[in-house]
Formats: structure tokens, sequence, C-alpha cells
């Protein structure tokens, strides 16, 4: 059974907290990119971005994340990304795409939302 692509939205704090499940593909990516986008031009420069139940994520969605860091940049603000709980040496799936495309380093990556959403602990990656 397919799981559906959804993206829902909520706040932690000064964080916004976007919660992406599903494919992340050419397909659902838009989606994203418009998510991060009304989440900008609502005001806030202080985005999580949870693929903890992302299972699969191919090149347009590493484009997404890509760009969602450099408009977040622009606007001087913080982009955090959360993979599986179990950390960034698990090997899931976003993990692997992410190192093998050479771009994991951009991300300031965090383990779950109290770690991401909190500046008590550091990156993950650098």
């Amino acid at each position: 059974m397919a799981v559906a692509f959804k993206v829902t939205g909520a706040e932690q704090g000064e964080w916004a907290v976007l919660q992406v499940s599903g494919e992340l593909d050419l397909m659902t990516s838009p989606v994203l990119r418009q998510r991060v986008h009304d989440v900008v031009a609502e005001g806030h420069h202080s985005l999580v971005v949870d693929l903890s139940d992302v299972f699969f994520c191919d090149s347009s969605g590493v484009g997404v994340l890509i760009a969602s860091r450099r408009l977040i940049r622009s606007c001087q603000g913080r982009l955090r990304l959360i993979l599986p709980d179990r950390g960034a040496d698990d090997g899931s799936h976003v993990n692997r795409v992410l190192g093998a495309l050479g771009v994991r380093r951009l991300f300031d990556v965090r383990p779950d939302l109290d770690s991401a959403t909190t500046d008590e602990a550091g990156p993950l990656s650098a």
C-alpha cells in the first residue's frame, strides 16, 4: 500500500515546523517547495523540515531542500533538517541520498524535534 505524500505545519516556539511524510520526488517536491515559500512569506525565518517519515527522496527532492536553504539564508534565517531519531549514521534513505550527492554537510541536521528547536546541542553535521 502506498503512503500518501503529506506536509503538515506547526509552530514550536520561534520555529516553524514542516513535517513531511511519504516520497519526496519529482511529483511531490513542488508541494514542499510551495509550503516553504508560504512559511517564509508569513514571516518565519527559522524553519525545521522534519524528514523522519520520508522513505524515498530523489534529486528533485534534494533540489527543493537546497533551494529552501538558499531562501532561508537570503532572509538571514535558519534551516534545520530532522532525519530519523537513530541519528545521522543510521543509513536512512534520505541520509544516503544527501551523502551520495555530497550535500549533507550543507545542512544543520538534528535527530529529533527537541534538539532542532533548541540551541543547546550542536548539529550532527557541519
